[in-house]
């Protein structure tokens, strides 16, 4: 006896086939039925002026006007700090590595500083007064002196 040259899952993938194939003649033909006739006055679709997708076109005299100075683009910038010189208080010095961080007093934050914006005797402990910049991560304290 000799074995079919089609394996079972073969012909399983064949009647699915086929039975898309039947699927798709049918939705065809129910498309056709239907009296569509592909129009383009059927095919427009109107905006009205909250965004929503409408088959009806929306009245000219209804639209709000917008000021255009009122839309946000992009986020806004940040507030420019009030008072440019803060208190601290050194939390971390690596003399070998030459950096380290001041806790703010007022706030609580940490910024990164290094040993070229401080004075040659800084310590772990002392009390600073410094100025903050924009640095590559973020906010670096600099012109570190003793308070």
């Amino acid at each position: 006896m000799g074995r079919s040259s089609i394996s079972f899952n073969k012909k399983e993938l064949e009647k699915k086939r086929a039975q898309k194939r039947k699927e798709k003649q049918k939705r065809k033909e129910e498309r056709k039925a239907s009296g569509s006739n592909g129009s383009l006055d059927e095919m427009i679709a109107y905006v009205d002026e909250n965004g929503v997708i409408t088959t009806e076109m929306p009245e000219p005299g209804k639209k709000q006007e917008i000021n255009v100075e009122n839309i946000a683009v992009s986020t806004p910038k940040k507030e420019e700090i009030d008072d440019p010189i803060l208190k601290g208080r050194v939390e971390h010095f690596n003399k070998d590595k030459g950096y380290g961080f001041i806790k703010d007093l007022s706030s609580t934050e940490k910024y990164f500083f290094h040993i070229n914006d401080a004075f040659p005797n800084i310590a772990e402990g002392a009390i600073v007064n410094f100025e903050l910049a924009r640095g590559n991560r973020g906010l670096n304290a600099i012109k570190i002196e003793p308070a």
